[in-house]
């Protein structure tokens, strides 16, 4: 992997909350059978494709995270999320912060190649119409930008985890400013959306945190392992179009509403990991450097930067 991918300080070793008991054993079992029953429904459909009703998605989504034993809290200003081309962001903490997206408006994720490959996971985002990106070619960057666009003039929702790598939930990264590139291009408005984890007393969770190298198959074990763990899901008023005059002010518009505080700061001191078995890696969505050819799509422009 490319030393210039975003990457985050947090690891299972310092970040992640131990779940679970060896009593807790078979309430995770079924938890996770139940889960994998959700995705192979989930799967068993995609023939069907773009002809599934939204509403549909929303609820096969949400069913998946309370197949994993987590609650969903839902908030918001209001404010209806757009409808047609619409770039959904949102800070990114755990392999479930995918299916929370989806149940506030189901959209055409940006996802590394990598998980072409993942088995059930890799059908299911290939044929759910994801954008992929091969993070380890940054001459890729701007055709990624500009294929966003092109989704985004066409009605589609996308969404995009703009920190470019998940974080424990207690720190969080910069939202890197390629992606809004094609938002402006576009003309759409940006839906920013704030994932957190809390525990039943309202402590924030660190349970559900993909990062380091911990592996996909231990992340979601420790999730089913977990007892009273809440998601919480909040929507911000939506950024219209032309609103900011460029990238660098509309990521810091949409990271001031997905990630209020400050950035790159754990606020809790280290908690003891649970094992970590071998398995797949965390998803890391967007990439990003500085200085990088041009990211507008229509027509280039040379001299703009990736950050």
């Amino acid at each position: 992997m490319s030393a210039w991918l975003p990457s985050a300080p947090c690891t299972p070793g310092t970040c992640l909350e131990r779940t679970g008991s060896v009593t807790a054993v078979p309430r995770a079992v079924l938890r996770l059978l139940a889960v994998t029953a959700v995705l192979l429904a989930g799967i068993a459909v995609l023939p069907a494709g773009r002809l599934i009703p939204a509403d549909v998605v929303r609820w096969w989504c949400r069913t998946v995270v309370r197949a994993s034993g987590v609650r969903i809290r839902l908030s918001g200003t209001g404010a209806p999320v757009p409808a047609g081309g619409v770039l959904l962001v949102a800070n990114h903490i755990s392999w479930l912060d995918i299916p929370l997206l989806a149940a506030v408006r189901p959209a055409r994720m940006l996802a590394k190649s990598e998980i072409r490959r993942w088995p059930v996971a890799g059908r299911l985002t290939a044929g759910s119409g994801a954008l992929f990106i091969d993070r380890d070619r940054l001459r890729a960057l701007p055709d990624t930008v500009a294929r966003i666009a092109d989704a985004l003039r066409g009605g589609a929702a996308v969404a995009v985890f703009p920190e470019g790598s998940t974080w424990c939930g207690r720190a969080q990264g910069r939202f890197r400013r390629a992606v809004f590139q094609a938002a402006l291009d576009a003309g759409a408005p940006v839906q920013p959306v704030r994932l957190r984890y809390r525990l039943a007393d309202g402590a924030a969770s660190t349970a559900p945190a993909f990062v380091g190298d911990d592996s996909l198959l231990t992340s979601v074990w420790r999730v089913v392992s977990a007892r009273g763990l809440t998601a919480e899901v909040q929507v911000p008023a939506p950024i219209l179009p032309r609103s900011h005059p460029d990238r660098r002010s509309l990521a810091r518009a949409a990271q001031s509403d997905a990630c209020p505080g400050r950035t790159g700061d754990h606020a809790a001191p280290a908690l003891t990991a649970a094992p970590v078995t071998g398995g797949l890696r965390r998803p890391a969505v967007v990439p990003e450097r500085r200085p990088v050819p041009s990211l507008r799509s229509r027509p280039p422009a040379p001299g703009l930067r990736a950050g």
